[in-house]
């Protein structure tokens, strides 16, 4: 009676309702017009998260750790007069870019040199000003040779790969101004790269000699927002093109295509708006939202103008096969779209914010489409010329009613074959699934040929890598962190670390403290090492920093690494996108080690006081990923089976029968098996962007589970049929609707290839095969099911009589 009350209220209060729509849709559409686009670091793991807590508090005390771009190039001209004054002149070039904080390379390094008459030590340019002579040039190369500090920092060890760190001001590294900063910097560099009859790398494989290759996080956060950006654009674009195309070819109709295209056009609006209203911004997720609710929303409208030409074809007035239309399809698509909506909102419960703000807005959006959808189709339709049976010929297209009735025989008289078949495909399936690998990569959504991609491996084949890897050290009291028995530590955790080929040299106050013994020394490379306590007490006379002077002087080399309280420092590695299953064994064997050399004591074996203790952490962006991909893994599986189950109670609610309930569930997981065998077999990796298929493509898949028990249950109830003839109905009736929308969601989401991140284009190639997979398990196998119990149910009921 509800449905019918909706149906009638609906058709009564047009103008009324088509009013509240509009007002609402423009007001969504202001706020969608706010909407901007994230320039911060994904947030995956939840703030309640201790990874997540400890990066915050590092972040907080020495800043954001990504904000280094680099760019590199590999010659042999670098110590010729003029090719090295035109670097020198692009390091100042880039260093007076408004919000670059600073530049290293080798034609902008410092010095350091003892000033026995202050007592001090003075910091000087090796290069204040360009060079004039080849002699001078020359000698600089000497120079920078006999700094250790700098080995394999600017230059690698073969001398012709050269580095320039470009470091980006805290305040503008996570805001839109970054993208600026970028692009400038990418055009000071491409000049360079001209005049010296360079390539760009955005224009040449970074494996070749003669590229200006650019990477760090900063840059490669901005192509990233960049590409989202675009590409929402183009699926919104696609999504409309494919969804009209579809429509038009099933229902040979403009009007059919425009007002479905208007009405999911409201649906992007009002999903857009939700964006702004729950202060989010566009993310690699949410800006997948529009595409995907055109995709989505549309089967409503098929559904609901299927229904009309079916009762128009059973000779009912244009009135009541609306009304008929918007009650009974209401009633189906209101089920079926609260278990899409199931589909995403369980990431809702992952806690992480990323997702949260995917699943809370889709589901919204996806709800608000469905309710725009029953409102606006019979609304429009009532004022619209009744169709011809001409036009409502599709119900009967020669192709589509072929193949259901070659169904309807399949399932009545070869449902062992039928089983059999299943069997055998989920048996192949659990086995490549059993070879799915969990592993991500922080570009691995990239081609192997995209520049990004390229040239950060260029940059980690001669430089180790740009990915930030922190170690976060609480000696627990003020001035601590500058007592020899810390340094000493300090050097012997750079000493294990380096024992590991993924990481770069370290930057620390340890390293530091040994620039400015090699200077106080008299610049000897052989006394690039940590003094003694005594001659640490003598180098501190000159460098007052080592003594807990907040004001001394020469504060260049230390301040990066201490906190004002001299409580707090930090050890910093780069290391090569080594993926999370090589980083996640980083992390659980350098940790114990840490702990150890800090809080175990070398003579006793035994755990040092508390009151003597050290608190240390590693972090860093590379360790925040691997967290949050592995967080993302444990939480997205779990998510997945909460849909399995809260979508098993509507069944249960809509059959009343948990037995039939839970057979029912099964054509919508066979598919889901069969995904995960295909993703093993083909070695698509379980990341965050893959595993999101099996929530989103399960919830999307029992959709034609609830369409079809709907209309197998209206047969038996209404219409009085047998369950045999029934079934036969519901194939004949409801299939049409499930080709057509299996055909719209197959095309929709197969557009996702388009992309350029791998994830996504895994996404959708294998989204739509689950989703072809689940309109034929939700023909065949669904009521092949149904088909058995009632069978079986039956010889027991002979059985009991007899």
């Amino acid at each position: 009676m509800i449905w019918h009350s909706i149906s009638s209220f609906i058709l009564k209060n047009r103008i009324l309702l088509v009013l509240a729509v509009l007002l609402g849709t423009v007001f969504m559409g202001y706020k969608a017009s706010k909407v901007k686009l994230s320039y911060e670091l994904a947030k995956i793991l939840p703030v309640t998260d201790p990874d997540y807590q400890y990066y915050e508090a590092f972040k907080s005390r020495f800043g954001q750790d990504g904000n280094v771009m680099v760019l590199a190039i590999e010659t042999d001209s670098m110590y010729q007069l003029g090719f090295f004054n035109d670097w020198y002149a692009l390091s100042q070039k880039i260093k007076r870019i408004d919000g670059i904080k600073d530049v290293v390379s080798n034609a902008n390094l410092y010095t350091i040199i003892r000033d026995d008459s202050a007592r001090t030590f003075r910091i000087r340019l090796l290069v204040p000003k360009p060079l004039t002579t080849q002699l001078g040039l020359d000698s600089l190369k000497t120079h920078i040779a006999a700094l250790p500090f700098y080995r394999n920092l600017v230059t690698d060890s073969s001398g012709k790969a050269h580095l320039m760190a470009i470091s980006f001001d805290q305040k503008v590294v996570n805001t839109k101004n970054r993208i600026s900063l970028v692009r400038q910097v990418e055009a000071v560099a491409d000049s360079f790269g001209r005049n010296h009859t360079l390539k760009t790398s955005s224009v040449a494989s970074a494996t070749s000699d003669g590229t200006v290759h650019m990477s760090g996080m900063p840059y490669i956060r901005t192509e990233f927002t960049a590409k989202v950006s675009k590409e929402m654009f183009l699926f919104l674009g696609l999504a409309f093109l494919v969804t009209a195309l579809i429509l038009f070819y099933f229902f040979r109709s403009v009007t059919v295509v425009l007002s479905a295209l208007a009405v999911v056009g409201v649906g992007v609006i009002w999903a857009t708006g939700y964006i702004v209203l729950l202060g989010y911004d566009i993310t690699l997720l949410t800006g997948l939202i529009p595409p995907l609710i055109i995709v989505i929303g549309v089967p409503n409208v098929i559904f609901l103008l299927n229904r009309y030409h079916e009762e128009l074809n059973r000779n009912r007035s244009k009135e009541d096969a609306l009304m008929i239309a918007s009650e009974k399809v209401g009633e189906t698509t209101f089920f079926a779209n609260i278990t899409t909506s199931i589909g995403f909102f369980v990431f809702y419960f992952t806690g992480s914010p990323l997702l949260v703000q995917f699943g809370l807005v889709a589901a919204l959006g996806i709800m608000t489409t469905y309710a725009v959808s029953l409102i606006l189709v019979p609304i429009i339709f009532s004022y619209l010329t009744t169709p011809t049976p001409r036009q409502r010929g599709h119900l009967e297209r020669r192709q589509v009613s072929g193949f259901l009735s070659w169904v309807d025989t399949l399932v009545h008289t070869r449902r062992t074959a039928i089983y059999t078949f299943i069997a055998i495909i989920t048996a192949i399936s659990i086995v490549g699934a059993l070879q799915i690998n969990p592993i991500g990569f922080v570009v691995d959504d990239l081609p192997k040929n995209d520049p990004i991609y390229t040239d950060l491996k260029f940059i980690e084949s001669r430089f180790k890598g740009v990915m930030p890897f922190e170690v976060s050290i609480d000696a627990k009291r003020a001035g601590r962190v500058l007592t020899p028995q810390t340094l000493t530590k300090i050097k012997l955790l750079e000493r294990e670390f380096g024992k590991y080929p993924e990481f770069t040299r370290p930057l620390s106050l340890v390293e530091a403290v040994k620039f400015f013994y090699q200077a106080y020394r008299g610049g000897d490379p052989k006394y690039y090492a940590l003094p003694g306590a005594l001659e640490l007490s003598q180098l501190a006379n000159y460098a007052p920093q080592l003594k807990g002077a907040k004001n001394a002087g020469g504060g260049l080399a230390f301040k990066a690494y201490l906190d004002s309280t001299f409580r707090y420092t930090r050890i910093s590695f780069q290391m090569p996108d080594v993926g999370t299953v090589r980083t996640t064994q980083l992390l659980n064997e350098l940790q114990p080690k840490a702990d150890s050399i800090f809080n175990i004591d070398r003579t006793t074996g035994k755990r040092v006081a508390a009151a003597d203790q050290y608190d240390v952490h590693i972090t860093g962006n590379s360790v925040v990923f691997t967290r949050g991909n592995d967080y993302l893994l444990t939480n997205l599986a779990e998510s997945t089976i909460m849909a399995i189950l809260l979508v098993s109670v509507i069944l249960i609610i809509l059959l009343r029968d948990v037995r039939l309930s839970l057979i029912a569930i099964l054509p919508s997981v066979v598919p889901l098996l069969v995904t995960a065998g295909i993703m093993g077999f083909c070695g698509i990796h379980l990341k965050p962007s893959t595993i999101l298929i099996f929530s989103i493509a399960f919830g999307i898949s029992s959709d034609g589970t609830i369409y079809f028990i709907t209309k197998y249950r209206d047969e038996l109830r209404n219409q009085k049929l047998s369950l045999d003839r029934a079934v036969s109905e519901t194939i004949r009736y409801t299939g049409i609707s499930m080709f057509y929308t299996a055909m719209i969601l197959f095309a929709g989401f197969a557009i996702f290839a388009a992309s350029t991140f791998q994830g996504t284009v895994a996404l959708g190639i294998l989204v739509s095969i689950t989703l072809l997979m689940g309109m034929a398990s939700n023909l065949i196998l669904l009521p092949a099911f149904l088909l058995t119990v009632d069978k079986r149910r039956k010889k027991a009921v002979l059985m009991t009589d007899e």
